[in-house]
């Protein structure tokens, strides 16, 4: 693996043999499955599914070393099995070329190359040199020499880690890194207002107004985060438009920018769970980008495509109605991270991030809803889903252990583009109270609110709905995430004392 690792660097990191045989998984991955998924282990996911295949690979090595201590064509036939796995799985990745093979094939012939020389290893000096390297190799040891089999093993787990790592290094993650670090975001033409005194409600527990970078969701498909230099990275607009336009990040950057308050969430959230967060946004308009292309009539839907092959559909009716949308190039002050779509992602506020927020974002086609069904929609997603009014309890909580009298109840609220005007919380079976709102940034962001609670002893049930600005009440009625987005009431259960 630790060589397949390293021709990778050399062919593309999307050809390494773990990664493709897991893209391959995620992709072949029933919706269930990938939702299961991304509820039980969040932004870990990726890192579960590795883990477990090389878990498995070395389960399925143990095994076959042990059936070929007298058989030695079992090894190498486990080896060319899995070797021809990863050979599949590569070429099978959008984009893939016929050097792709390469890193599979390679990380084949080194397993055959390392059980070979192991097996000679393990033999007894005495037996090697009485017999030939191939009877070696075609029989069953007769014995077993722990040390210099230890010595071997060692030295191929360092070559191993060492390929790995120069495979990271050859693939330019290292220039990559020099490369974020060395952009300067322009000073926007359109500054975000500051923030409206009482924004921020500062109560213990509850979610800061701005999420952190590095504690902002992330939900996505793809095993390794893409790396890209500003200097290769590269836009092309092209489809239902008068004119294709094609930029480098250098022409980006020197365009008008905009800098935004967004609230992003992403439509596998729960009811009550994590995956959304509030950022300031520096970014180009795509209202005044697609204009200059000149956007046909007919153009329903804007497909945009990331580096790592994920598609996203948007319809334009929304993108271009008027609202924020922008191709984002920094976030909470600084150059966007990897991790969340540098250099260049595009966001369009008041829809879920799965038909909106293209991560790495390297290409935009204007085309129909009809002509083209993005990756999520090819799952069963709903073409067009506007977010839910929702709303979210973050203190106290079931943990928590309260005393009797009064307790500060708190949370967010969001409903983007259309804005939240009224929270309310209630406890058990009693009436409605409303909540204190923040003071509203904008329509795109969410809202914190807070409600004192004068509470008795015994255990209770805490509930919250939100009206939005349209005047449509947070729906009770239960329903999960698949196919639209999650609804109902976010409810906890406490114990006052």
């Amino acid at each position: 693996m630790g060589v397949g690792q390293l021709a990778a660097g050399f062919v593309g990191e999307p050809a390494s043999p773990v990664l493709a045989v897991g893209q391959t998984a995620i992709d072949a991955s029933p919706e269930w499955l990938r939702s299961f998924a991304i509820r039980t282990f969040g932004a870990s996911d990726k890192t579960v599914l590795v883990a477990g295949i090389i878990v498995v690979i070395a389960i399925a090595s143990a095994v076959l070393g042990v059936a070929s201590l007298r058989r030695p064509w079992i090894g190498y036939a486990g080896l060319a099995v899995l070797g021809t796995i990863g050979v599949a799985a590569a070429l099978g990745r959008p984009g893939a070329g016929p050097s792709w093979a390469l890193p599979p094939l390679l990380a084949t012939l080194a397993g055959a190359g390392a059980f070979a020389t192991m097996r000679v290893a393990g033999r007894p000096r005495g037996d090697r040199r009485r017999r030939g390297h191939t009877a070696l190799v075609a029989q069953a040891p007769t014995g077993f020499d722990r040390r210099r089999f230890l010595q071997a093993a060692i030295t191929f787990g360092a070559a191993a880690v060492t390929s790995d790592r120069l495979g990271a290094y050859v693939n330019g993650r290292m220039l990559a890194d020099a490369s974020r670090a060395a952009v300067g975001i322009p000073r926007p033409a359109s500054p975000a207002p500051p923030l409206p005194p009482g924004a921020e409600l500062h109560v213990p527990g509850l979610s800061p107004f701005f999420t952190p970078n590095a504690d902002f969701y992330r939900v996505d498909t793809t095993l390794f985060v893409p790396r890209i230099r500003v200097e290769d990275w590269k836009l092309r607009i092209h489809g239902m438009v008068d004119r294709e336009i094609e930029l480098d990040f250098e022409q980006l950057l020197a365009r008008p920018l905009i800098e935004r308050d967004i609230t992003l969430n992403c439509v596998s959230n729960p009811v009550g769970g994590g995956y959304i967060g509030n950022a300031r946004w520096i970014g180009v308009p795509l209202n005044a980008l697609l204009a200059e292309a000149g956007v046909h009539p007919g153009a329903s839907q804007i497909v945009s495509r990331s580096r790592d092959g994920m598609t996203i559909g948007t319809p334009t009716e929304l993108a271009l109605d008027g609202r924020d949308s922008m191709l984002a190039i920094a976030m909470n002050g600084e150059p966007l991270p990897f991790e969340h779509g540098f250099p260049v992602r595009l966001l369009v506020p008041g829809l879920y991030g799965y038909e909106s927020a293209t991560k790495w974002l390297v290409d935009i086609e204007l085309t129909t809803l009809t002509a083209f069904a993005a990756y999520w929609v090819q799952r069963g997603w709903a073409q067009v889903a506007p977010i839910q009014t929702m709303s979210r309890i973050d203190t106290p909580n079931a943990s928590t252990h309260l005393r009797a009298g009064v307790v500060k109840v708190a949370g967010v609220a969001w409903a983007q583009h259309r804005g939240i005007s009224r929270v309310e919380v209630r406890v058990d079976d009693g009436p409605w109270n409303e909540a204190t709102l923040s003071a509203q940034d904008s329509i795109d962001t969410w809202r914190q609110w807070t409600w004192s609670w004068n509470a008795a002893p015994g255990p209770h049930l805490l509930a919250v709905r939100a009206t939005d600005d349209a005047g449509a009440v947070q729906t009770g009625r239960w329903h999960a995430p698949f196919p639209s987005g999650a609804t109902g009431w976010h409810q906890i259960a406490v114990t006052v004392s």
